[in-house]
């Protein structure tokens, strides 16, 4: 969904700067119709970004895309696995003392978060059980 919106803020963005009155009617400019459309694909690249948020496991570790940055951590990293009331995402916290979000399990995702963070819980304790 976040990739459909990307491409409608750039198409609509970029209409509404087009179709905005110009100066001889006393409106903008070339800049503001060209800072509009800038506008329009900043808003895009972030719900570019937004939709490239994910949680991969695999054999050895998990590969965390967040907004910003993505990570493959081992099993073996992980202590913990928390998603506390109030928390916006799940946190993988690891032997280091970091705290990584997962951004991929989100609490606007309802009682289907909860069973993400669940299951990625299970996931971290079957991987000590292997070792």
């Amino acid at each position: 969904m976040a990739s459909v919106m990307a491409v409608v803020s750039v198409v609509l963005f970029t209409v509404l700067a087009l179709l905005v009155a110009g100066v001889d009617e006393g409106g903008w400019v070339v800049a503001d119709r060209v800072m509009m459309a800038l506008l329009g694909v900043s808003l895009a690249l972030v719900l570019w970004r937004w939709a490239a948020i994910k949680a991969v496991p695999d054999e050895s570790g998990i590969t965390v895309q967040n907004l910003v940055g993505h990570r493959h951590i081992a099993w073996a990293e992980i202590t913990d696995v928390t998603f506390d009331d109030g928390d916006p995402w799940a946190s993988l916290h690891l032997r280091d003392t970091e705290t990584v979000a997962v951004m991929a399990i989100q609490r606007a995702d309802g009682a289907s978060s909860r069973a993400e963070a669940q299951r990625l819980a299970d996931l971290v304790g079957a991987s000590r059980t292997r070792r």
